[in-house]
């Protein structure tokens, strides 16, 4: 029986990237741990309802005891009773909130992929929620960026948006179908150092309970911005039912090694010439650097690399204090040792050694 693993929330981005590796870890590893201090460095600490969610979401799939599952709990502890298991599955942040809430489906799916991708079988989950927020990975980037990267690895899933969700109502649907593999069969190591080639740049102008106008001038801001830097794009516009109005530009630049993704959020009182700007600055910064990597699937790509059969490595657009805490959280548990080489705020090569 293994000894629960000591886990200090506050230490590096003091957020839930510490508790959602943690459950995932877990959740492979059967080793149970005790996280105390959740979420110290937040405005707010201790569990909201995306990380409620996500706790109890990673507790049905391995069957966890759980000790402080509440609103606001700063100690949690989980104890896998079983392996992962794969199946059908279904998640609504809203549960976890009177009121409901509009926390992150991305969110509480990254906790639990890669468990259900280790196990053997098919899953099916579904997540009710926010699927494009502000400070997450929205769902466009989930199934255009950190999906087909996880593919190069040799981890298959497949994402769909039902609906879109907004916050602070939510109220969002995503689907995804997860392929496990047969046991032993370990997940491909990543080499992604050069950036090789552009190939294309592609994304939608979105927006919900707004005039047309809204995403039509974002999407023609943003491909005449790219058109001065002589880079040729498929922009598109769509106006889409939501519970409630939001707005947002999601691209997706395709190279000869990884996708890479960039985002930018509307609201009210903020041109949508702005919108663009942020999310093309955004790809033109990471363009310039000259890495693989985006400076969100740096830290994304770590949990996937650390139960490869060998070692990754790649070059990142920027060192994120959520990659740093990513990779502390990682060498707690043993599974891997990481290397990471250059300042924080700046591009960078990190390697992943399983162990």
């Amino acid at each position: 029986m293994y000894t629960p693993l000591e886990i200090d929330g506050s230490v590096g981005e003091g957020g839930g990237q510490v508790l959602r590796t943690a459950l995932t870890l877990s959740a492979i590893t059967r080793r149970p741990f005790r996280l105390i201090n959740a979420r110290a460095r937040r405005p707010k600490p201790g569990l909201a309802a995306q990380h409620l969610t996500a706790v109890r979401a990673a507790a049905k799939i391995c069957g966890a005891q759980l000790v402080g599952d509440a609103l606001g709990s700063l100690e949690v502890y989980f104890s896998p009773q079983r392996p992962v298991t794969a199946g059908d599955y279904a998640f609504n942040v809203a549960e976890a909130r009177p009121g409901g809430s509009a926390g992150a489906v991305s969110l509480v799916l990254q906790c639990i992929l890669l468990p259900l991708a280790l196990a053997p079988g098919r899953s099916n989950v579904a997540v009710i929620g926010g699927t494009h927020l502000p400070g997450s990975p929205p769902s466009d980037y989930v199934r255009d960026v950190w999906l087909p990267a996880l593919r190069c690895m040799d981890i298959k899933a497949e994402l769909t948006i039902a609906r879109l969700g907004w916050y602070p109502v939510g109220q969002g649907e995503i689907h995804v179908a997860v392929t496990g593999r047969a046991a032993g069969v370990r997940v491909m190591p990543l080499v992604a150092v050069e950036q090789g080639a552009l190939r294309s740049v592609r994304g939608r102008a979105v927006a919900s309970r707004l005039p047309d106008h809204v995403p039509q001038r974002m999407a023609h801001h943003a491909r005449a911005i790219l058109a001065k830097s002589g880079i040729a794009s498929q922009i598109a516009w769509e106006s889409l039912d939501a519970a409630c109005p939001g707005t947002g530009i999601f691209i997706t630049a395709e190279t000869d090694r990884t996708p890479a993704g960039f985002s930018a959020f509307g609201k009210r009182g903020k041109p949508s010439e702005q919108v663009a700007e942020e999310a093309i600055n955004e790809f033109l910064s990471y363009l310039a650097s000259g890495a693989c990597l985006d400076r969100y699937l740096g830290d994304q790509i770590l949990l996937p690399a650390s139960v490869a059969d060998g070692a990754s490595t790649f070059t990142v657009e920027r060192i994120t204090q959520h990659l740093t805490t990513n990779a502390h959280v990682i060498e707690l548990f043993g599974l891997a040792r990481i290397e990471i080489s250059g300042p924080p705020g700046k591009s960078g090569r990190v390697t992943v050694r399983p162990q």
